[in-house]
């Protein structure tokens, strides 16, 4: 089996990392024989698993299945440019709610971040970074849409043009 140097990089993090040990080939050269040395130091230490729990899983994912989508140039079903990926809105539970869209404006100037539907967005092939995300959205729908806000409560624009306002139930407050 042949392995590249990142997938062999890889391999051999994880294995330090769920604890594994490689042994190490000992010099027989005259000048070494009978000599004891102290073991090279480690660049990390292996993690251990917490007492009781299972080791970590891993997960190799590769290039061509996934991708970062932050920055990434968003395109209407017409071609019409939409913008840039700004940034990704995930619930409590950690699920993927919606993308913050870096719409209109020319270099930065003059644009608005928008909150798409994550359901709203067609990615196509991820792994070529010059194809673009799909949005099924017009631009006139998109235009329409209130400003994303940091810290204010978050109108998703859905597939439908419909707008949703995400709402988050409080935490329960301490006694």
């Amino acid at each position: 089996m042949h392995l590249d140097r990142p997938m062999m990089a890889i391999v051999a993090l994880t294995f330090a990392a769920l604890g594994g040990s490689a042994a190490t080939a000992q010099d027989t050269s005259p000048s070494t024989v009978g000599q004891t040395s102290a073991p090279a130091p480690s660049a990390a230490a292996p993690l251990k698993p917490a007492e009781g729990k299972p080791p970590p899983s891993v997960t190799v994912i590769e290039a061509y299945d996934a991708q970062s989508i932050l920055g990434r140039d968003v395109r209407s079903a017409a071609d019409e440019n939409m913008g840039r990926i700004a940034d990704v809105i995930v619930d409590r539970g950690g699920l993927v709610r919606a993308a913050v869209i870096d719409f209109g404006g020319f270099l930065g100037v003059g644009s608005r971040k928008i909150a798409v539907d994550w359901n709203a967005l067609a990615f196509g092939n991820v792994a070529n970074k010059s194809e673009s995300i799909r949005l099924e959205l017009t631009r006139e729908q998109v235009r329409a849409a209130p400003e994303y806000k940091d810290s204010k409560p978050i109108v998703v624009l859905g597939a439908s043009g419909i707008l949703e306002e995400l709402r988050f139930t409080p935490p329960p407050k301490e006694k």
